[in-house]
């Protein structure tokens, strides 16, 4: 039989079965085990309302045309900006084509008229300028009548090229009829004078 221990018990303090026993189980055999935590919820199913709100579906084929139409002008304007022009000036409007074509002449006898011929060069189309050069231009018409006024009549927006008749009246007394013969410039999209048809 062995002695007690140093408190009282056999095997001293550290007995096997006793509670402060390194190695005795934390939870007796006996004790009902720890509770665990719940387990997750499952995810949710397909029918759960989103977040956020779905797109609208009104008006998406609209902005589809119109993001259609966007893009094909774009590339026009990118590789063709002659053709996008051409086309733009016959889907004008009769009226804006005959202002437009007036401003054109009115800008190219105004300086005729004002004896500036430098202006009136500059009023020329890109072809006119190659065919005749400033200085050319300038002392032709420095040796012909001058014009001291001018009436323009209505474009005929189904010729082409656009026409533009004009009452042209000289320092001499003279009058004629003269149509000036438009062009369109490829880069500005704007009508240029670029010859006569008498």
């Amino acid at each position: 039989m062995s002695a007690p221990g140093p408190y009282g018990s056999p095997g001293g303090p550290w007995a096997p079965g006793s509670p402060a026993h390194p190695w005795a189980p934390a939870h007796p055999a006996d004790a009902p085990p720890p509770e665990q935590p719940p387990a997750p919820p499952p995810p949710p199913g397909p029918g759960v309302v989103p977040p956020f709100p779905a797109p609208p579906t009104e008006g998406r084929s609209t902005r589809l045309w119109l993001a259609l139409g966007a893009g094909a002008l774009a590339v026009l304007l990118c590789c063709g900006g002659g053709i996008a022009a051409l086309v733009g000036l016959v889907v004008t409007t009769p009226g804006a084509v005959n202002e437009q074509a007036h401003a054109a002449v009115r800008k190219y006898l105004g300086a005729l008229q004002q004896g500036d011929y430098g202006a009136a060069y500059d009023q020329l189309c890109a072809r006119a300028r190659r065919v005749e050069t400033r200085e050319h231009f300038v002392e032709r018409h420095r040796n012909e009548p001058r014009v001291t006024a001018y009436q323009l009549g209505n474009v005929d927006i189904n010729r082409t090229p656009i026409e533009v008749p004009a009452q042209v009246s000289y320092d001499t007394g003279s009058r004629t009829t003269i149509n000036y013969v438009l062009e369109q410039d490829s880069r500005t999209a704007t009508l240029e004078v670029c010859g006569v048809d008498r």
